[in-house]
Order: structure tokens, then C-alpha cells, then sequence
């Protein structure tokens, strides 16, 4: 059946709301390469929107899924529990940023996690508040939609949101927003909106994904660190995008000298399966009664058993200094460009979360038509990039770390005529 066909199926089964960016459809798969129905060959920077880290069907996810699917596909851990599910949290419980107890629990989703951080951080402090913050993104759930900082089109025609969420300015050097001016937007929410004594968390991610790939200044992270302890408050890094040696390092917080008292995960984590956690201090995780948290499918074995052999992959194919060595190619490769695409406002990022921002030649207005024509061009050459940014003038890469170095060099050379074009 043609792509177009195809199409017109998917216009008619399914809602126009669940947007699609590609005309193709995927047959197959493997590593950073994508094959459509018909045979033609995608190199694939987006990785699933940041969860392909160790690439497509990476052979010790496979054979890990394979071997636990001989086993069970699923008993609902809070009916019937796995060893599974505590060894993986013990993984993670060691080597999440903190050297306090931690314990973690596993949903499915990255919103999910985002949402069950946010009641463990209201059963543990017993306040409703929630500081989140502009340009940040938590998810598609009312929860997950009232934290995140972006409207279009996150929140056009779904609310009302839940109360109690208010928002500060994220640091942006390249946008005119200091660190002092973000701490004085928290500051001015206690003064306008809501008393310190009633917030519950500040969330944030250490690198904004959405939002355009921002990295959080360490100065700011120990300011916000400081603003928790003073009044009580928990600190929440929604790892979500930016974890599981994206940035040259395992969790982006491991960039900082201070640790979060809550980490959410997901993306990454599982290799292509769905799975998610929250990862914190143990009393703090041990606040929520018996039955307050978990999930029909909330850790299913076979998420789990990808994970583990996603942490294998990532610690035996030495896959954070390879994150760093691919970040620095590209960030080579796009700076080489600026003195003859004068749109290049900015080439950003740690390790392989990288992106280059696009603004109107000569000034500072952001040149969304710029961008979204590089993303097309891109694709007509066989190479998905994915956009961002809060004006839609940011490409973000997100290709798999274990992409063979040949593929990367022509991807590199199909992004630079994409641009040039």
C-alpha cells in the first residue's frame, strides 16, 4: 500500500490532534537507520524524540526482551512482584546523582513520572505549590500541561490546569534573562502569588528539551539548591530528555555540584520500551501511604529487562565519551558554518544534546521559515531532524549514540547542504 494511501487511512482512523511530521511510514529499523515501506533510507537524528540513545533495536535490548518475554510479560508488580523491578532500582538508586538512601518507583511514561513526583513531593511536605518554569516541558497529562512552560501546542483549548502551579523565568544568556533576573522572578512569585511555606517543589530540567535545549547555568542550580533548603521546598530535575549519557555524562545533573532531592527518568531509560521512574531520598519516597502510587503496567518486566541492558550497553560501548566525541564533531560542523549562513544565532549544548538556533539575518528575530526549511530540505536528503524552542527556531539532534561513524559523517554532510540549500 502506497505512503499515500496510507495517509488517507490515518486522516480517517485516527484524530488530527496526534500531529505527524514524516509523510513515510517506518517498515524497519536498526541502529540510526529507519527503512520506509517503500524501500527508501532515513538516517534518523530525532531517535524516537530523545529515546534511542543505544539506537534502534540495540542487540542487547533485543535479546534481553526476547529472553524475559519467555518468561512473563506482565503480572502488575503491585499484584505479583519480579526481582526485576528492585534490581533495576537499585541500579539506579546508586548511580543517580546524591549519595543520600534513595529509593525508586517505575510507571510507563515520562508525564507519569512528572505527575507521581509531584505527589510524592506533596505527600512529603504536605503543600500544595509548584514552581515550574517558562520554556520547560513535563508532559501532555493536566499535570504534566499546567507545569510546562509552553503553550502552542501543549495547552491550546485544554484547560483549566490544576491550581497551585506557577511559573519563573528560565535563564537564557542569548535571550537577555540573567541568573539574577530568574532568581528575582521566584522571589517576586512568594512576594505576588504564592508564600515559600506553601511550595511544595521547583522542577526544572537541567538542559531544557523543548524549550530549545538550554543548559541550566550551574550558578542557577546552586541558587535554586539554596532557595529549596531556605524554606523547605524539594528540589525535582526532570531527567526525562537529557538523561542516560545524552550529555557526555550519565544524568545531567552529574554537570553539578549539588544534587535534586527528586530525578524523574523515562525516554532513554528502556531502549524503545516504554518505561519511566522516579528516583529520590528514601524518606522522602516512603511519604505516600500503600496503594498511593503505582500502575497497571507501571514497571512492565520487559521495560525493565531493556533497561538493564541499556545501562550495560551504555557503560561497556563506553557511550559517554562517545557522546562527547560525536557532540564536539557537530558542534565543529555547525560553527564552521556561521561565517556564511549569517542566520546561525547560536551552537549550543553538553555532549550530544546539541542545537543550533536560527535567527533573521542580522538581528535578533527569531527565523522559524529558516528552520523549519533546513528540517525539510533535511528530510527530502533521507536525514529527520526534529525543531524546537518556544518561537520554533531551534534544530535539536537527538541521534542515537551508537551510530556507526560512517553514517554520522554523511549525516553531517546532508545537514550542511540542508542548510547551505
Amino acid at each position: 500500500m502506497s505512503p499515500q494511501e496510507l495517509m488517507q487511512r490515518k486522516a480517517n482512523a485516527t484524530p488530527r490532534g496526534v500531529g505527524v511530521m514524516c509523510s513515510f511510514f517506518a517498515e524497519r529499523a536498526k541502529n540510526a537507520e529507519i527503512w520506509d515501506t517503500e524501500g527508501k533510507r532515513y538516517i534518523d537524528f530525532a531517535g524516537g524524540i530523545g529515546v534511542l540513545n543505544t539506537g534502534h533495536l540495540h542487540d542487547k535490548v533485543q535479546a534481553a526482551v526476547a529472553e524475559q518475554l519467555n518468561k512473563f510479560s506482565h503480572t502488575c508488580y503491585q499484584v505479583v512482584p519480579y526481582e526485576l523491578y528492585i534490581e533495576l532500582a537499585e541500579k539506579l538508586n546508586a548511580m543517580t546523582p546524591g549519595s543520600h538512601a534513595k529509593k525508586t518507583a517505575f510507571y510507563t511514561t515520562g508525564a507519569e513520572a512528572v505527575e507521581n513526583a509531584v505527589k510524592i513531593a506533596r505527600a512529603a511536605t504536605g503543600r500544595p505549590g509548584i514552581i515550574a518554569f517558562g520554556g520547560g516541558f513535563h508532559g501532555r497529562t493536566l499535570m504534566g500541561m499546567a507545569l510546562t512552560g509552553k503553550v502552542a501546542p501543549y495547552k491550546i483549548g485544554f484547560g483549566p490546569f490544576p491550581s497551585d502551579v506557577y511559573h519563573g523565568v528560565f535563564p537564557n544568556e542569548l535571550h537577555g534573562v540573567s541568573v539574577a533576573d530568574s532568581i528575582a522572578s521566584i522571589e517576586k512569585l512568594f512576594k505576588y502569588d504564592i508564600e515559600a511555606s506553601r511550595v511544595a517543589a521547583i522542577i526544572f530540567e537541567p538542559v531544557q528539551g523543548e524549550g530549545g535545549f538550554y543548559s541550566a547555568p550551574a550558578e542557577w542550580v546552586r541558587e535554586i539548591r539554596r532557595i529549596c533548603d531556605q524554606h523547605g521546598i524539594l528540589m525535582i530535575a526532570d531527567e526525562v530528555q537529557a538523561g542516560f549519557a545524552r550529555t557526555g555524562k550519565f544524568f545531567a545533573m552529574d554537570h553539578y555540584d549539588v544534587a535534586p532531592d527528586l530525578t524523574t527518568l523515562a525516554k532513554s531509560l528502556a531502549g524503545g520500551f516504554p518505561l519511566s521512574a522516579v528516583v529520590g531520598k528514601a524518606e522522602i519516597m516512603d511519604a505516600p501511604a500503600p496503594g498511593g502510587l503505582g500502575g497497571t503496567y507501571a514497571g512492565s518486566p520487559l521495560a525493565l529487562a531493556a533497561a538493564k541492558a541499556v545501562i550495560d550497553a551504555i557503560q561497556e560501548e563506553k557511550l559517554l565519551e562517545r557522546a562527547n566525541k560525536l557532540g564536539s564533531q557537530l558542534k565543529e560542523v555547525l560553527n564552521g558554518l556561521k561565517a556564511d549562513i549569517p542566520q546561525i544565532a547560536d551552537v549550543r549544548g553538553l555532549g550530544a544534546m546539541i542545537a543550533v538556533e536560527f535567527n533573521k539575518a542580522g538581528s535578533h528575530e527569531p527565523d522559524a521559515d529558516f528552520t523549519k526549511k533546513v528540517q525539510t530540505k533535511a528530510l527530502e536528503a533521507g536525514l529527520i531532524l526534529l525543531t524546537c524552542g518556544v518561537y520554533g527556531n531551534v534544530v535539536r539532534f537527538l541521534f542515537p549514540l551508537t551510530i556507526e561513524d560512517a553514517i554520522f559523517d554523511e549525516a553531517l554532510q546532508k545537514l550542511v547542504a540542508a542548510i547551505k540549500a
